[in-house]
């Protein structure tokens, strides 16, 4: 059984991707009632995105479970390039209709990945990661867009950047059986 967690509520006035900024207290609070919820699951190891909004909520799960984190940068959000955790209001000025579901597919952010990139890397990050889990009861602590990349070829939906197919709360945890 794997289970996916996206991270902790950040800092909802800055662009996420490869954001370099942590959990807001909201969000490291989200981490640790996350934590008490799967408790009792027998979680056998925990791997996590290593951005520090993912890897603060993986740390906190962590201590709480007694076990130790794995970081895999395979399972990091989307590469937004330039736009990394800039403010929301200075991207709309300095980068106006620049939005992820604005992109083509194969259309990159300044420095970053296209939604095409993207969908490859997590394609490839999932296949690997559930050969090597099969056996195992594991938590993966991750992001939002990563978990609608994974649902979708879970569920067997085709996969746009257009919209988000499966969405989950901060600190949501979902099962893969």
């Amino acid at each position: 059984m794997i289970y996916l967690m996206r991270h902790g509520a950040d800092d909802p006035d800055r662009l996420g991707g490869w954001s370099p900024y942590g959990l807001t207290d909201i969000g490291r609070q989200q981490a640790s009632d996350a934590a008490e919820r799967i408790t009792n699951v027998g979680i056998a190891a925990i791997y996590s995105s290593d951005l520090p909004r993912a890897k603060e909520t993986a740390e906190i799960v962590a201590t709480r479970l007694r076990l130790p984190v794995t970081f895999l940068p395979a399972f990091r959000e989307t590469n937004n390039g330039l736009l990394a955790g800039m403010l929301k209001s200075e991207a709309k000025f300095l980068y106006p209709g620049l939005y992820w579901n604005a992109l083509e597919w194969t259309q990159r952010y300044p420095n970053g990945e296209s939604p095409e990139l993207f969908f490859e890397r997590i394609s490839q990050a999932w296949k690997t990661f559930k050969q090597e889990n099969a056996e195992k009861t594991v938590l993966l602590v991750t992001h939002g867009g990563v978990i609608n990349i994974i649902m979708c070829i879970e569920k067997q939906s085709p996969y746009t950047n257009r919209e988000s197919i499966y969405k989950v709360a901060n600190a949501e945890i979902i099962s893969i059986e």
